[in-house]
């Protein structure tokens, strides 16, 4: 099972990352973290690299119902969603695998909504 669940598509880069945003909230999450690696890599160790985001997404009612089946699943969370340039107009989407994270959990409850999440986060990337 891959960890990740990608897309590669053609575009703006940052019009890839606002539809991103848009496809998370119809399937409920939002985005809580927005971190710039091309950015923050250049500030801090004056090194280029390629346009990378990270949004960390969240879904409050399935990460409640996580945190309450498992008090440590906090750990995992939230589910990381990158938006990378691939060279050429390429920039690939992709999310996290919930489905193959919580593998790590023997919790029946966990695998169960991590199957939901999965769902979700598939429609995300294909909505992409």
């Amino acid at each position: 099972m891959k960890y990740h669940i990608s897309k590669t598509v053609t575009g703006n880069f940052d019009e890839v990352v606002n539809k991103v945003k848009e496809e998370l909230k119809k399937e409920g999450f939002g985005v809580l973290t927005e971190i710039d690696i091309k950015n923050t890599l250049k500030n801090k160790l004056d090194v280029d690299f390629r346009k990378y985001t990270i949004l960390g997404a969240c879904n409050p009612g399935y990460a409640h119902n996580a945190l309450l089946a498992e008090d440590k699943v906090g750990t995992m969370l939230p589910c990381n969603v990158i938006v990378q340039e691939k060279g050429e107009g390429k920039i690939e989407v992709a999310a996290v695998n919930p489905k193959a994270s919580m593998m790590a959990i023997d919790n029946d409850s966990l695998k169960e909504l991590a199957t939901d999440v999965t769902q979700k986060l598939e429609k995300v990337v294909a909505g992409v």
